[in-house]
């Protein structure tokens, strides 16, 4: 009977124990990692450097190309 209690004790300490560090470890983030979206890039038309998160976008045949504003993407698509 004895053995039985300790078996019992040892359990619930386990399943404690287990919680407790899941609850502890760090969640993981969806999407890319933080450092990816604050990278620097370079406005192609007035040559300043923004922030890839802010910058805006314009998919071209040859990849991505980053602006400013979206005044120097008009002027880039007029050139």
């Amino acid at each position: 009977m004895r053995l039985l209690a300790i078996l019992f004790w040892a359990a619930l300490a386990v399943l404690v124990a287990h919680f407790l560090t899941r609850a502890l470890r760090p969640r993981r983030r969806l999407g890319p990692p933080r450092d990816a979206l604050d990278e620097l890039v370079k406005d192609p038309v007035c040559q300043t450097y923004v922030v890839r998160s802010r910058a805006v976008r314009r998919d071209g045949a040859d990849g991505p190309r980053y602006f400013c504003s979206a005044e120097c993407a008009a002027r880039a698509g007029r050139a």
